[in-house]
C-alpha cells in the first residue's frame, strides 16, 4: 500500500480570512460541515478531484509557537504567478521562487494564519 497523503487540514484563527486567502490564491472551494467553524475544502474539479482538505478553527490562537502543522506542496502552474497572488492575498514569502534542477520551481509562503505552504510547478506531472 502506498503511503500517499489523501487529506489535509489547515488550522486558523480567523477561518474566514484563511478561507479568502485560499479562494485567491488557489481558487478552492469551501463546504461548511460538522461542528462550526470548520470546512472541507475543495481543491479540484469532478474531473480531477486532487486532494480533500478541510480548515478549522485553532483550539488556541498562533502566538508564534504551537500547533502549525507540516508543510503541504501544492503542484501550481507557475510559481511566480503564485508567489504574486500570496502577496496580494495578504501572504508572507518564506523562500522566494528558486528552481530545483530535475523537479521544478519551488516557493514556500506564510498564509494569513502564520501556516508554512509550499507551492511547486513541477517540470512534469508527478508519477510520469
Amino acid at each position: 500500500m502506498a503511503n500517499n497523503v489523501v487529506h489535509f487540514a489547515i488550522t486558523a484563527d480567523d477561518v474566514g480570512r484563511a478561507q479568502a486567502f485560499y479562494e485567491r490564491v488557489f481558487g478552492w472551494r469551501f463546504e461548511a460541515w460538522g461542528p462550526p467553524h470548520f470546512f472541507n475544502i475543495r481543491t479540484g474539479t469532478d474531473a480531477d478531484p486532487g486532494i480533500m482538505g478541510a480548515l478549522e478553527v485553532r483550539d488556541e490562537k498562533y502566538r508564534g509557537a504551537g500547533m502549525r502543522g507540516f508543510i503541504c506542496t501544492v503542484s501550481v502552474e507557475s510559481a511566480d504567478e503564485t508567489s504574486a497572488a500570496v502577496v496580494a492575498a495578504g501572504g508572507t514569502i518564506v523562500y522566494p521562487p528558486m528552481d530545483i534542477p530535475t523537479v521544478g520551481r519551488i516557493v514556500q509562503f506564510e498564509d494569513t494564519e502564520g501556516n508554512v505552504v509550499s507551492a511547486m510547478q513541477y517540470l512534469r506531472a508527478i508519477g510520469g
